[in-house]
């Protein structure tokens, strides 16, 4: 028995908003998530960042901390850890076969991800932990993960036009459904939003009376040392920074805002466990630094417009030459948008298929690369990444980065040897 075949039934539901399934589940499951305090974390880019920086800093304080978050690089059992433990397989298979016995006859069957978000809540009851970090999957308002009613804290990272298939057409339809995860009274620590969105969560958290903690990005002092001011006190806390790019400028400091309010709230969390906590923080897959084959590549999922500019600001800031990107991108993502962002002149370009997903046409995106940069010195296409990287490394003496896709970066980890 492994997991994939038993999440298999549920697989062609896809996405499909509405919280009226996951209720029914989870009260057939006696409710675990009513007996889990939670930090419900938003957003379009950052989220899993924050997320990462929050259970590091509170599993470092002595807390059972647990941590929901998706999608997975490599292993389903990513998306479900304690104290940074990933869940085992056994243990996971075990729950699911638990949640399939809870779905009533006579409901609607629900989706993958409602069937793992109630698999993450059981888990975190048994396991009775202090804390639960979770991360919504989409949007927020009718996300499987919003069934909390008395959160300690929410957070809202950022906001961008992305899936607004399902969550609407205008970064203010968007962040209409992130703000569903505010609940009244409870403190919300949002971060810098374009000025609709921002209008938008105001006007809710207004509604509902939350106090809302706007964070200033943190300062870097030095290359590996940035300082965060205080919100509630009159001090600055000085931390070394694991994860790389300018972003994580931002993302730290929610995620210390977050912190900061469970501190008024009475937790004990010492600036030794927040420096230590966030110098331990690990998060794959974004902007990371690995040996492929005895070079040095460069690799993150920059899988949104948004993302894709961060990744293009890190890569100028640290690099003077030209850049060869090795991509995949699934069909659904705004293409246009994301090679306006990382393409500049001189840059080499190779397109692969992102295996086993919805993968957009390489010969598409070579059409329209062509078109957003005429200035390219390569833009060619390839069966496989495997083929592509090492023409890219053989080709030249630039930086190489993959990236375009979550989903390709993890198949890329889960079947390189990294040698």
């Amino acid at each position: 028995m492994n997991i994939d075949s038993l999440l298999f039934p549920f697989h062609h539901f896809g996405v499909h908003l509405g919280l009226s399934r996951i209720v029914k589940l989870l009260a057939n499951l006696g409710n675990p998530h009513e007996r889990v305090p939670t930090i419900h974390v938003a957003g379009t880019n950052g989220k899993g960042s924050v997320c990462a920086y929050l259970s590091s800093v509170l599993t470092e304080a002595g807390y059972r901390t647990g941590r929901y978050t998706s999608p997975h690089l490599v292993d389903w059992t990513e998306r479900i850890c304690v104290n940074e433990e990933q869940i085992s397989h056994e243990e996971f298979c075990k729950l699911l076969l638990t949640v399939q016995a809870a779905i009533s006859l006579d409901d609607e069957y629900p989706t993958q991800f409602e069937v793992i978000t109630a698999a993450a809540w059981l888990y975190f009851a048994q396991q009775q932990v202090d804390v639960a970090v979770i991360e919504v999957g989409l949007g927020g308002r009718l996300d499987a993960t919003n069934v909390i009613s008395d959160p300690l804290v929410t957070v809202i990272t950022s906001i961008s036009r992305e899936h607004w298939q399902q969550l609407g057409p205008t970064v203010a339809d968007i962040a209409g459904e992130k703000a569903g995860i505010l609940k009244s009274g409870c403190p919300a620590v949002v971060g810098t939003l374009p000025e609709d969105a921002e209008k938008v969560v105001r006007s809710r958290a207004q509604e509902l009376q939350c106090p809302l903690i706007l964070p200033q990005p943190t300062h870097q002092i030095s290359d590996k040392l940035a300082e965060y001011q205080s919100i509630f006190q009159a001090k600055t806390i000085k931390y070394p920074l694991p994860l790389q790019g300018q972003i994580q400028l931002t993302n730290s400091a929610l995620a210390l805002a977050a912190l900061e309010v469970l501190q008024q709230k009475g937790w004990q969390i010492s600036e030794e466990a927040i420096i230590n906590g966030i110098a331990k923080t690990k998060w794959p897959g974004r902007m990371q630094w690995i040996s492929w084959h005895n070079h040095k590549l460069l690799i993150d999922g920059a899988h949104n417009p948004a993302s894709a500019q961060v990744l293009r600001d890190y890569v100028d800031i640290l690099n003077s030459q030209s850049v060869t990107w090795v991509m995949g991108m699934l069909s659904t993502k705004d293409h246009a948008d994301i090679l306006q962002a990382l393409l500049k002149p001189n840059d080499q370009l190779y397109l692969v298929p992102v295996p086993d997903n919805n993968s957009a046409d390489t010969e598409y995106l070579a059409k329209l690369a062509n078109d957003i940069c005429p200035e390219l010195t390569l833009c060619q296409t390839y069966p496989d990444l495997p083929l592509a990287l090492e023409t890219a490394f053989n080709s030249t003496d630039n930086l190489v980065v993959l990236c375009g896709s979550l989903y390709l970066i993890g198949h890329f980890l889960g079947t390189s040897d990294g040698s």
